[in-house]
């Protein structure tokens, strides 16, 4: 009956522990020591900005909000910068071209 009880009591204690870990890897600490939990990306905006100067803006909004759905993350400009998100950068259409603008 001891055994027992020593068991329940290690094996709520290791489920605490890992709830508490897993707890801690879900919050970003900032430099300045305070936890600050990520937030999505505001594809609309992100898009809007640089589809602006498109020849044709609704279509280049509507594959821009796609990737950035996917990628959570919009290269800054209007064209080119694709190394400041390689996801962004790598995803193609079924005929292997460029899918996002």
């Amino acid at each position: 009956m001891a055994i027992s009880k020593a068991l329940i009591a290690s094996l709520l204690l290791s489920l605490l522990l890992l709830d508490l870990a897993q707890a801690a890897t879900n919050q970003a600490v900032t430099s300045n020591g305070l936890t600050d939990i990520s937030k999505p990306m505001d594809c609309g905006a992100a898009c809007a900005g640089r589809c602006r100067l498109s020849k044709r803006p609704r279509l280049c909004k509507r594959a821009c909000g796609s990737c950035c759905g996917k990628c959570q993350c919009v290269p800054p400009g209007t064209s080119g910068n694709l190394n400041a998100c390689p996801c962004y950068a790598t995803l193609t259409t079924h005929y292997n071209q460029r899918k996002c603008p």
